[in-house]
């Protein structure tokens, strides 16, 4: 909305600021962690009230773990409620309502937070670790991909480029129309990049922290297939819609650093499903507006890391019963075998990091 503040600037030149998505990105960042650190305190108390605590698994081969996290059960989940919604009350404020491609990531973000919510309900209600069957949520999540599918494939102006494969490294696309093919490179897309931060939202701060570094790279990437001049410069897919995804991941940048105020350790709160659904998502929809969507298993390689860990180590042992590490994911893995919970977040931060800088810099390998 604070978009139209610009065709004021004929009365006062200084409203021509909020014409440019550099400037709203800021604001909507800005406004998103304001959002997230008064609101944090209220919700946390709601949640307590409600008694919304995190239950822990209690199975036998996990009683190491149980040990390690006895003192976290109880802890209210469902904070991903605070990330959502400063995202959206930010991107309402600073993003431009006629752009489609706002409006399909928060709707993305909202459905998968709503299947998230239902999953973390369940779970709190039922006072175990399993909610929501694996079954159900996979389908919830291509039932999300055939949306978007269908929003890029119906518009003319969308349905040239959203059927062509774009490769991290190469300037043209390496198939120029996956046709059928389209829907299960989305759902793929969009059900690997969820369930990733999902398996990453087990220490405090750590799927907080990763998401932080990702939005702020997909920001930038954003930017880039946005304006033509740099996507003409850095031979990217132009999108002319994709800019105002900035504003929108930058409230992500936002609403996560507020958020992690409350999550690092010792977490006040977690998100839970309810927060890590919602967030892999968007980032998924968010890759596939920008046309960057294998660069995200470069940019969040820390999720892909926690998801092969988990794939490897059941692959593994129902082939030869053998485990690959002593527990998945990757971070309990660590844990496990000795390190802290304050130095495996802070290391996989590092590497989110540095994941995030080499996916930025294959714009140039090109």
């Amino acid at each position: 909305m604070m978009y139209y503040l610009h065709r004021l600037s004929a009365q006062f030149i200084g409203f021509n600021v909020f014409f440019y998505v550099t400037f709203r990105a800021i604001a909507g960042a800005v406004t998103a962690f304001l959002i997230t650190l008064v609101f944090g305190n209220f919700i946390i108390r709601q949640l307590i009230a409600l008694k919304l605590g995190q239950p822990l698994r209690a199975a036998a081969e996990v009683h190491r773990l149980a040990e390690l996290h006895g003192g976290k059960q109880g802890t209210p989940t469902m904070g991903g409620v605070l990330i959502i919604g400063a995202v959206l009350i930010s991107s309402f404020l600073w993003a431009r309502p006629d752009n489609r491609f706002v409006w399909l990531v928060l709707f993305s973000m909202v459905y998968l937070g709503a299947l998230g919510f239902a999953d973390d309900y369940l779970k709190v209600t039922k006072k175990k670790s399993e909610g929501i069957s694996g079954r159900i949520k996979l389908v919830f999540q291509i039932v999300l991909a055939a949306i978007v599918t269908c929003v890029f494939l119906t518009s003319p102006l969308l349905e040239v480029q959203a059927r062509a494969l774009y490769v991290p490294f190469v300037k043209a696309p390496v198939v120029p129309n996956m046709a059928w093919f389209t829907f299960v490179f989305f759902s793929l897309v969009i059900v690997g990049s969820s369930n990733a931060v999902n398996l990453t939202d087990g220490l405090d701060g750590l799927a907080a922290g990763c998401t932080i570094t990702v939005a702020f790279a997909y920001a930038l990437l954003a930017y880039a297939a946005g304006n033509f001049r740099i996507a003409e410069y850095l031979q990217v897919p132009f999108y002319s819609f994709a800019g105002e995804l900035t504003v929108v991941c930058a409230a992500l940048v936002g609403a996560g650093l507020g958020f992690l105020w409350f999550n690092c350790y010792p977490a006040r709160v977690f998100m839970g499903d309810t927060g890590s659904l919602a967030i892999g998502g968007m980032l998924g929809v968010v890759a596939i507006c920008c046309k960057q969507e294998l660069l995200l298993v470069v940019v969040g390689g820390v999720f892909v890391i926690e998801a092969l860990s988990v794939i490897l180590q059941v692959i593994s042992f129902k082939a030869t019963g053998r485990r690959i590490f002593v527990m998945s994911p990757l971070h309990h893995h660590f844990e496990l075998t000795g390190w802290k919970e304050n130095t495996v977040i802070v290391r996989f931060w590092i590497l989110s990091i540095i994941f995030a800088l080499l996916g930025l810099a294959t714009l140039k390998l090109r």
